[in-house]
């Protein structure tokens, strides 16, 4: 994936979690006694998410980048692709049976425990280490996000990639806590339908671009490993 798609997913995740995530931000505790500091805290709580989404993408993208160096690259594109497209197509009954999992329950219940301790210390920087917390909040999306992180070379760009995912679900969830339900229910119902196509697209693109085919941006030419792409592999034959 293009780093920049980062952004676009990111944008794209922002709309569809408003449901999730959105309760979240109303709920925020306004500390301070005037507006700009309540805008400041609405702020940090978002930069904090996007702490979290930065430090994931990096210890993705490394993980990534070890595959790649085995000549993965490939086949890790084209397996994301039809991961994304087979969680888009499992069952909500099935989903929802991920929340019963141990690893999704204690999550949610350290960020429960967490929330309630930061939240009593009645201070705009713990509203930072909310956003932290935040950040490890399982969701659809973010595994998206995820998935273009470990394939999208080195460590340094998957950071760069989750930056720019955490970058795109700023403006709206930062409009949200501040201002409240911004979006209403038709804009939303609206968004969630269309959400699934662009869904599909983003994961054809990772199959594509595992294919090999040489098309510019979408398909391009992997070299093997240890191949420059100046070099020429030669001809066994001659």
């Amino acid at each position: 994936m293009e780093i920049w798609t980062g952004f676009v997913v990111g944008l794209l995740g922002s709309l569809h979690c408003i449901g999730m995530c959105g309760p979240i931000a109303l709920a925020l505790p306004a500390f301070g006694d005037s507006k700009i500091k309540i805008w400041v805290g609405r702020a940090l709580y978002n930069i904090g998410r996007i702490v979290t989404y930065t430090i994931m993408g990096a210890l993705f993208g490394l993980f990534g980048s070890r595959l790649i160096l085995f000549g993965l690259q490939q086949d890790l594109s084209i397996f994301l692709g039809v991961a994304i497209i087979i969680y888009l197509l499992t069952p909500r009954k099935i989903k929802a049976g991920f929340t019963n999992t141990f690893i999704y329950r204690y999550i949610t219940d350290f960020i429960k425990q967490n929330y309630r301790s930061l939240t009593s210390k009645k201070s705009i920087y713990s509203l930072f280490v909310i956003g932290l917390l935040n950040g490890l909040l399982p969701c659809g999306f973010v595994y998206v996000g995820i998935a273009g992180a470990l394939s999208i070379g080195t460590w340094i760009d998957g950071a760069i990639y989750m930056f720019l995912f955490g970058a795109g679900t700023f403006p709206v969830m930062y409009l949200t806590a501040t201002f409240g339900k911004i979006i209403n229910t038709n804009f939303r119902t609206r968004i969630n339908k269309l959400i699934p196509a662009l869904t599909v697209v983003i994961a054809l693109l990772f199959i594509l671009r595992g294919l090999n085919l040489g098309i510019p941006f979408i398909s391009p030419k992997f070299n093997p490993p240890g191949i420059n792409s100046e070099q020429q592999i030669p001809d066994c034959c001659h």
